[in-house]
């Protein structure tokens, strides 16, 4: 279909990126999509089972099948703001009359957190770009909070980790929303959120659950649940409207789930233990490349999942990291591989290679890094 098209097929040493389309769906996940295809239900009747899916599965008190991470955002924070009342939900983004701040630490805001004010919401930061202490978090809490949102980026130097800001939170009545849309693995983090005391945990369907790339779940307190529902479709049509699902994407999602807590887990990390290990080898052959076995840091989620981390003498090979980057971009197949700019290197995960398609990233890598020096 894509030959057909005329598009270049991706090999994906990056991970799951939305922009090149999230991760491979199996075929037990396709072929249950394509079986809800075949039949009409009441999407109410799917939404409400499918959350009780979700809800099993996670151990919260309830969830909801949403259209992706951003989705989530909005819709938890607009339930935030609304609780179950027909008359605020129909009146959002206008906001009017109701709490409508929410709260992020300055050091975690980044380009999702415009989903926040898709609800109508309005951004309050707690503390500065070098960090939030205690009091600057709580300072930040007024009578017009309607939520705390927490993005899982840790460690993020100066963040006030999770833990304290539920304690916060909880001082106050405030309900707090966890970002960890990339968060698994490991499986353990589908509970471990709202454990600590998270009232609402969103997670994308499209990343390592290998779900549809444009869905989500989203999971926590029974009423501020409720609420999301009736601010999402068909709940209502509110702001959610935009955010429709489909049948085919809720069962693909639902079956993703189920799918991956059943998986070995041990098993796949072993599977990309091995391909880093086969690749870092590999790349240490070619001159002037430096490759090791690494973990991901900082905002490239998941961390658990090893990289091989690659560093090049530019001055040698007569490229620099970026130059690379960019040539690799420019072949058929494409290459994508993550470079690190505050680092000076590249990062190349293999959680989304397929079988042999770590034997095309070292190749196509070793042609462009020879490129320059066969050309003299």
């Amino acid at each position: 279909m894509y030959k057909d098209l005329g598009i270049r097929r991706v090999i994906n040493a990056a991970g799951t990126l939305t922009t090149i389309g999230g991760s491979l769906m199996d075929k037990q996940t396709i072929r249950a999509m394509d079986e809800a295809a075949k039949s009409f239900v009441y999407m109410d009747e799917l939404m409400r089972k499918a959350g009780e899916v979700v809800a099993g599965i996670t151990g919260a008190e309830a969830g909801l099948v949403t259209s992706g991470g951003a989705a989530s955002l909005a819709i938890a924070t607009a339930a935030c703001m609304t609780g179950t009342d027909l008359d605020k939900i129909a009146q959002l983004p206008d906001t009017t009359g109701l709490k409508s701040e929410v709260i992020v630490q300055r050091v975690q805001r980044n380009k999702y957190d415009r989903c926040i004010r898709i609800s109508g919401a309005r951004l309050v930061d707690a503390g500065d770009g070098s960090g939030t202490t205690p009091q600057e978090f709580e300072g930040a809490i007024d009578q017009k909070t309607a939520a705390i949102v927490h993005f899982v980026l840790d460690p993020l130097e100066g963040s006030l980790p999770l833990e304290q800001v539920i304690m916060i939170a909880r001082k106050h009545d405030v309900p707090v929303i966890v970002d960890a849309a990339a968060e698994i693995p490991p499986p353990e983090n589908l509970r471990k959120f709202t454990s600590m005391g998270a009232d609402l945990v969103l997670i994308s369907g499209g990343k390592q659950m290998r779900g549809p790339n444009d869905s989500g779940i989203l999971f926590g307190r029974k009423d501020l649940i409720e609420a999301a529902y009736l601010n999402a479709f068909p709940g209502s049509q509110g702001i959610g409207r935009a955010m429709k699902i489909s049948k085919e994407q809720i069962v693909g999602v639902v079956v993703a789930l189920q799918r991956y807590v059943a998986m070995d887990h041990d098993a796949e990390m072993r599977r990309w233990t091995r391909m880093a290990n086969g690749i870092s080898r590999r790349l240490n052959m070619i001159p002037h490349v430096k490759a090791e076995v690494t973990r991901a840091t900082g905002r490239v989620r998941p961390l658990c999942i090893p990289r091989v981390e690659v560093r090049i003498d530019d001055v040698a090979l007569g490229m620099t990291i970026a130059e690379l980057v960019n040539e690799l971009k420019e072949g058929d197949p494409i290459v994508e591989i993550l470079p690190m700019t505050d680092r000076n290197s590249l990062q190349i995960n293999p959680q989304c290679l397929s079988k042999g398609e770590d034997a095309v990233v070292v190749r196509r890598m070793r042609q462009v890094l020879l490129k320059k020096r066969r050309a003299e």
